[in-house]
């Protein structure tokens, strides 16, 4: 009597899918943004010095208006970053269609180039995409998104308004030379984790290359 045939088993860790993205990378951005961003929280200015009406005046000219602009930059950095995010954030919510769209774009870079494993490609409806063709393709959808729609237009006029609302104040702001006293790095604060993050990002793509 002939015995039955073998059938194929397949080995489960084989075809195991590997972690959509790279997980250490990934932990380790989050964790620079959500550090950098809290101690630069902390180093904010209180919103009632921001609003002291018995701080302003009008500005003599044009040079002691670009003066005060700058020395206000240097002192309220952090508030102001936090008005323009605002501005952004309020312009984003106003336009929920737009913010999906740069959502999706954003995850989009996250998910399948920068924090996704270099040795695992990138599977759509059957087809492997190198990752030369992922990244032609997500720059090409950045083009659209950013020049071929509202989300463009709309990033720039909030950003715009958000930029005049902080020229406006610190024209009119007179600073003190407490101001001068109180000056911190410059690559300190809300915003010093862009240079670890591009570094990563940088990181990221050299090692595609």
């Amino acid at each position: 009597m002939a015995s039955p045939p073998t059938l194929p088993v397949t080995n489960q860790q084989a075809v195991q899918s590997q972690p959509p993205i790279n997980t250490p990378a990934f932990r380790s951005f989050f964790s620079r943004l959500t550090t950098s961003i809290r101690d630069g929280l902390s180093q904010r200015r209180p919103w009632t010095e921001l609003v002291d009406r018995s701080s302003m005046a009008r500005p003599e000219s044009l040079t002691d208006a670009l003066s005060r602009i700058r020395k206000n930059l240097a002192y309220f950095k952090v508030n102001y970053v936090a008005i323009v995010s605002l501005v952004l954030a309020f312009s984003l919510f106003s336009h929920p269609l737009s913010l999906l769209v740069l959502v999706g774009l954003l995850g989009g870079w996250m998910f399948l180039y920068l924090f996704r494993p270099s040795d695992q490609p990138l599977v759509v409806f059957g087809r492997t995409f190198s990752d030369r063709e992922t990244l032609l393709a997500l720059v090409l959808s950045t083009i659209v998104v950013v020049f071929m729609t509202s989300v463009g237009s709309l990033l720039t006029s909030a950003l715009m308004i958000g930029v005049a609302i902080v020229c406006l104040h610190g024209a009119f702001v007179v600073p003190d030379d407490l101001f001068l006293d109180e000056q911190e790095p410059a690559n300190a604060g809300l915003l010093s984790f862009l240079g670890g993050s591009a570094n990563s990002a940088v990181a990221a793509v050299a090692a595609r290359g």
